[in-house]
């Protein structure tokens, strides 16, 4: 009884980590450089997609009304707040990791090829951004 009882609380407690193993959720964006909280993203997943918004700015120096200045897509001069900066990604077969999307920097207007992989048993997100052969890496930090 005792053994059996010990393995639903087993089982119970750790559902909710398997539940979040997904990029899915909002994140606090950590600058790689700097180490600074950047903004709050809220990826959502349709038919196995990816999607990405900016919640909201957490620099200092960010106007409330801010819009993307340096884009040169259908997202230059839209607000900040909102704009769309992760856009596609689906879940490799048999990883824990989302690729083949792409990620949008507001501050230099330039996109990249990206991929997601949930670290820390989801409670991190290693944001990936590719140009050619290099990379860049972030550690974002899960809100919700």
């Amino acid at each position: 009884m005792k053994s059996t009882l010990f393995a639903i609380v087993l089982v119970a407690s750790t559902l909710p980590s398997w539940a979040q193993v997904s990029p899915v959720g909002t994140w606090r964006s950590i600058d790689d450089k700097s180490g600074e909280a950047k903004a709050e993203i809220r990826i959502a997943e349709a038919d196995g997609t990816l999607s990405g918004r900016i919640e909201k700015s957490l620099k200092k120096d960010t106007k409330p009304d801010a819009t993307c200045t340096e884009c040169a897509d259908d997202r230059k001069g839209q607000p900040i707040a909102g704009l769309e900066i992760i856009r596609g990604g689906k879940k490799a077969e048999g990883k824990d990791v989302w690729e083949g999307g792409k990620i949008l920097d507001p501050e230099n207007g330039k996109e990249y090829r990206a991929s997601f992989t949930p670290i820390e048993g989801g409670a991190k997100l290693e944001v990936r951004g590719y140009l050619g052969p290099f990379w860049r890496t972030q550690v974002w930090q899960r809100v919700q």
